[in-house]
């Protein structure tokens, strides 16, 4: 006769597993968007915090080392779920499904004075000139001060000449044909004269604004910094059916908030060097669907979920010091349009014996899809690309797929414990250098206990193993190599549940 593994006396080993077991790497993935908690039998609620610690340390093109750029973040994850009857369940869930934190130090092309990338703009705005760098410029820019002063000074002297024939003429008429001929060339030469030096000040303020660019970048101590929180409040509502209630369709409605600070520092990122963007929070709609099965008697649960993607309208305000180089606006308003992935989790435990359960949990994002088009960073962009396209700030080549395996052991009535390894697939290589990470192996472990018959605290931890990854800039650049990197997560979750 076949064992039954009844759900009830399995949970407290499966909801071990769900403290820590997303933490994605690809793309800007954080919370893997877990809907777990809406699919617990009875009245279910949980809080759970998540910890993330990475080690990101590579090498820049010059060879210099970079520091750990992977700043560490923490994020929360609540869920609160109950059934109406017996067919119909409601449940609200928060999370912080996307976000980035990096911030470069030390001595490299992603920090501090960006003398390369300075000296490249200076020889590329000053082509036949002969000059290369910061000091040809200010040698090009006293010079160029000089002969306008002596043009200046010519004018001057010219101008009195003039004026003295003028005055001549007027004291004395009978002179009026000898010197009306150099009176009229000389109002003439004046003319030119000032035409010339009208196009020399234009030239030199060209000059100064560039002198002006590259003192402002060249004392600059700032580094390379993005930061990117998101949101998002799910509400479901879910109708189970079939003989005996195994099948379950759910969905909802999803509020997503979005906000991001971007800063481009040293010479790794060229002309692009010192580009500031602060993108003002944004909250937008989208929606969540799912169907799920479960099979009681052998404790078997399976659930497809699908997000829709979320379109947010932004303010963006934007600084780009060469634009001020090159004689336009540097800081500008506007709105920039970012829509945030779509994605589908499959969620799969099945009772293996009466105390222990086997999971899977695969997720698929298309990352691929996904792109930060700043419109100030997009448009001096075409001067580079020759098209009316332009270029990102941030892209990725690949979609995302990460697959998750577990273990979870009753070991007493009120004590269980999981084991689970996992694959990300990351989001392509050469990857964007604000997140030059290629997915990541994994292996983790976590331990429930049970304090009531309700009430429990689970606890787990992951370590990370991250793919190396090339760093490339929009233009496709490669200007950093990450590799040996590692992280790990910890998490804490309190739970009840009611049947």
């Amino acid at each position: 006769m076949r064992a039954t593994f009844h759900l009830k006396t399995l949970t407290v080993a499966v909801a071990a597993l769900s403290v820590a077991s997303m933490a994605n790497a690809a793309g800007l993935d954080r919370s893997g968007q877990d809907v777990t908690a809406f699919l617990q039998d009875g009245t279910y609620a949980e809080a759970v915090y998540t910890y993330i610690d990475a080690d990101v340390t590579g090498k820049d093109t010059s060879g210099n080392k970079i520091g750990d750029i992977a700043e560490s973040y923490d994020f929360f994850r609540y869920g609160v779920k109950a059934d109406v009857n017996d067919t119909f369940s409601v449940g609200i869930l928060y999370d912080e499904p996307f976000g980035a934190a990096a911030d470069y130090t030390g001595t490299n092309n992603f920090v501090g004075a960006p003398t390369d990338a300075v000296n490249n703009i200076i020889a590329s705005s000053l082509t036949g000139t002969g000059v290369t760098d910061i000091q040809g410029l200010k040698a090009l820019v006293e010079g160029t001060q000089t002969q306008l002063s002596a043009a200046e000074n010519r004018l001057d002297a010219a101008r009195a000449q003039v004026g003295q024939a003028q005055a001549a003429v007027s004291q004395n008429p009978a002179l009026e044909s000898v010197l009306r001929p150099q009176i009229e060339a000389g109002l003439a030469g004046i003319a030119a004269g000032e035409t010339q030096l009208a196009a020399g000040q234009a030239q030199l303020n060209q000059l100064e604004r560039l002198e002006g660019f590259a003192d402002e970048r060249l004392a600059n101590d700032e580094s390379t910094n993005v930061e990117v929180r998101t949101e998002s409040l799910t509400g479901i509502l879910g109708a189970k059916f079939g003989t005996n209630k195994e099948f379950q369709v759910y969905g909802g409605p999803v509020v997503q908030r979005v906000k991001a600070d971007i800063k481009l520092r040293g010479s790794a990122y060229g002309a692009a060097t010192g580009y500031t963007a602060h993108l003002s929070p944004d909250q937008d709609y989208g929606y969540l669907a799912g169907i799920s099965y479960s099979k009681p008697e052998i404790a078997l649960k399976a659930a497809l979920t699908y997000r829709s993607e979320i379109d947010h309208s932004m303010n963006i305000d934007e600084n780009y010091p060469v634009v001020a180089a090159l004689g336009g606006d540097a800081t500008q308003g506007g709105t920039i349009d970012i829509t945030t992935p779509e994605s589908v989790n499959f969620d799969f435990q099945t009772g293996i014996n009466p105390t222990t359960l086997a999971t899977a949990k695969v997720r698929w994002v298309p990352w691929s899809d996904f792109s930060i088009v700043p419109p100030l960073y997009n448009e001096v962009s075409k001067r580079a690309t020759l098209d009316d396209k332009g270029l990102s700030l941030v892209s990725y080549d690949d979609d995302q797929w990460v697959v998750e395996l577990g273990l979870a052991k009753r070991l007493t009535p009120a004590l269980a414990v999981s084991g689970n390894v996992g694959w990300d697939s990351g989001a392509g290589n050469p990857v964007t250098s604000l997140g030059p990470i290629e997915g990541y192996y994994s292996a983790g472990l976590g331990a429930k206990y049970n304090v009531t018959e309700n009430w429990a605290i689970s606890a787990g931890g992951k370590y990370l193993w991250f793919g190396d990854a090339e760093g490339q800039i929009p233009t496709k650049t490669i200007v950093s190599d990450f590799e040996s990197n590692d992280g790990y997560v910890v998490g804490v979750k309190v739970s009840y549940q009611a049947q």
